[in-house]
C-alpha cells in the first residue's frame, strides 16, 4: 500500500492541484509533471527507492543507476535486476554509459523497445571503474568521439536522448558549455550538468557560475542543474544563479525523500509543504524495505538494504546497536523487530528542526585522483 498521509503532508485538494498544474517543462515532446528530477545514483535509484519516491509526489522524472551498454546488450542478469520498472514508474531514463557507439545505439535501441520514457547518456561519472575504459567522463576529453556518439544515438532512437556530464575534466578544461552547443545542435532533448569537474569529484561546493554558463551556451533546451541542493533554499540559489530550466537532486534525495514534493509545494505556492516527522520516516523506511522484497526477493532485499541502513539511521538515530544490526540484516522478521525498536524510541521524541538539521551523506573526500 501506498503512504498514508499525515498532517506533515498536502492535503488531497494540494495534491490534486500538484499534478494538473505541477506541467512546467518540456523533454522533447513529453510533459513533464515537475521540474524536479531524482538524479541517478549507483546503488540506490533502484525500482523499490523510485516507487517509494514518487508515492510521496512531486517528483518529475527519476533516472536508474547507470548501466553499462555492453551488458545490456548481452540482457545480463544484474543489469536486468539494475532496469527493473513498473507502469507505476513513469516517467523515467536509463542512463547508458560506454565509448563504443555500436554498443550505445544498440542498447538505446533495445531501451526504446523495451519501453523507457527517455535515453540518459552518461558523461559524468567520475570513477575510475567507469573513466578507465573511455566512459563516463572520460568522455569529456574526447570532444569528436563523445559528439559522434551522441548524434548516432539521437538518430537511432525516436524517444527523447538525455546527457549527465560534468563542468569539465578539470579547472584547467571546461568544455561543459561548448559539448552543451553541440549536442544541442545534434537534437539532445535536455542536459544535467553537474556542477563540478572530474578532478573535484564531489569535494568543495558546486561552481553555480559554471552552470550558468552551460545555461548561456544553448539556445531552447533545458538544462537541468545538480549538486547540493537539499532544501528550498539550495534550489531557490540554484534558479536564480544559473538560470536553469529544473534540478536535478540525488544525495539530498537519500535523506530527504520528501524534497520533491516540499520543492513542487514551494513551485506552486511560494511555500514548502510542513517537513515529515520522525514517524513518517520511519514508516517510509518500512515502505521502502518492503518494496525491496517484493521486487528482489528476502535474500537480495536484506543484502540492498544493507547499503542504504546508514542513511536511514543518520536521520532515526536508532542508537549504535541497532544500527549495526541494521547494516548486518538477516531477514524481514530481523527488520520488523528492528523497525518496532525504532518505533518505540522516536515516537516519544519532540520534532527536530527538519530545515536546520544536518545530516551528510559520506561520500568520498578529497580530489577524484587521489579516491
Amino acid at each position: 500500500m501506498p503512504i498514508a498521509p499525515s498532517k506533515a503532508f498536502p492535503t488531497s485538494s494540494l495534491m490534486e492541484t500538484l499534478k494538473t498544474k505541477m506541467a512546467t517543462m518540456q523533454l522533447g515532446s513529453l510533459t513533464l509533471p515537475s521540474r524536479f528530477w531524482l538524479a541517478p545514483l549507483a546503488g540506490y535509484t533502484n525500482l523499490a527507492f523510485r516507487t517509494s519516491v514518487r508515492e510521496l509526489g512531486g517528483l518529475g522524472h527519476a533516472t536508474t543507476d547507470l548501466v553499462n551498454a555492453k551488458a545490456l546488450i548481452r540482457t545480463c542478469r544484474k543489469t536486468m535486476d539494475l532496469i527493473q520498472t513498473s507502469t507505476f514508474d513513469r516517467p523515467f531514463a536509463v542512463q547508458l554509459y560506454g565509448h563504443v557507439i555500436e554498443d550505445m545505439v544498440a542498447a538505446a535501441k533495445w531501451l526504446e523497445g523495451y519501453g523507457v520514457t527517455s535515453v540518459d547518456i552518461n558523461m559524468g561519472c567520475p570513477v575510475r571503474k567507469v573513466t578507465k575504459s573511455g566512459g563516463g567522463s572520460a568522455l569529456l576529453c574526447e570532444g569528436s568521439n563523445a559528439t559522434t556518439l551522441v548524434q548516432k544515438i539521437v538518430e537511432s532512437v525516436k524517444i527523447p536522448v538525455t546527457v549527465k556530464m560534468r563542468l569539465g575534466w578539470d579547472k584547467d578544461n571546461l568544455s561543459g558549455p561548448w559539448f552543451a552547443r553541440e549536442f544541442e545542435k545534434l537534437g539532445v532533448a535536455a542536459i544535467t550538468i553537474h556542477g563540478r569537474t572530474r578532478e573535484q569529484g564531489f569535494s568543495g561546493s558546486v561552481d553555480l557560475d559554471g552552470i550558468r554558463s552551460v545555461v548561456e551556451a544553448v539556445e531552447k533546451i533545458p538544462i537541468i542543474g545538480n549538486g547540493d541542493v537539499k532544501g528550498v533554499s539550495d534550489a531557490k540559489a540554484m534558479f536564480e544563479k544559473t538560470g536553469c530550466a529544473g534540478i536535478a537532486i540525488g544525495r539530498g534525495a537519500l535523506l530527504n525523500p520528501w524534497i520533491f514534493q516540499q520543492l513542487s509545494t514551494w513551485d506552486l505556492t511560494g511555500e514548502p509543504c510542513p517537513h515529515a516527522g520522525w514517524m513518517d520516516r520511519l514508516q517510509f523506511m518500512r515502505r521502502h524495505f518492503r518494496l525491496l522484497v517484493e521486487h528482489k526477493g528476502e535474500r537480495f532485499s536484506c543484502l540492498a538494504f544493507r547499503k542504504v541502513a546508514n542513511w536511514y539511521c543518520r536521520v532515526l538515530k536508532p542508537g549504535h546497536q541497532i544500527q549495526q544490526q541494521l547494516v548486518q540484516l538477516e531477514s524481514p522478521a530481523h527488520f520488523e523487530d528492528l523497525a518496532n525498536q525504532i518505533e518505540e524510541l522516536v515516537k516519544i521524541r519532540p520534532e527536530p528542526n527538519w530545515p536546520d538539521l544536518e545530516c551528510p551523506v559520506k561520500v568520498p573526500s578529497g580530489p577524484i585522483s587521489h579516491w
